[in-house]
């Protein structure tokens, strides 16, 4: 989910403009169907046996990770302020 997958046609003047985010993946009598856009409205459906391959693009999530530097950081600023 929220992967990008290519929904686009050779005529599209702007190819990058057609990756859409998976918004949905089921099974469906042995299939694999994935929708991507907006699922209930204009979207993309696909569908793809167990054994083929698809080529998403995945954005690293942005995750707010403290650092030990940041936490000292962090500290020497409350200090400064607690002495003021």
């Amino acid at each position: 989910m929220n992967d990008y997958a290519y929904n686009g046609t050779e005529s599209n003047s702007h190819p990058t403009f057609a990756w859409k985010p998976v918004t949905e993946v089921r099974v469906e009598n042995g299939l694999i169907f994935m929708i991507t856009g907006d699922a209930k409205g204009l979207h993309g459906e696909f569908w793809f046996e167990n054994d083929e391959q698809l080529v998403v693009i995945r954005y690293p999530e942005t995750a707010s990770v403290t650092t030990s530097e940041n936490m000292a950081n962090s500290r020497q600023k409350k200090l400064r302020a607690a002495s003021s």
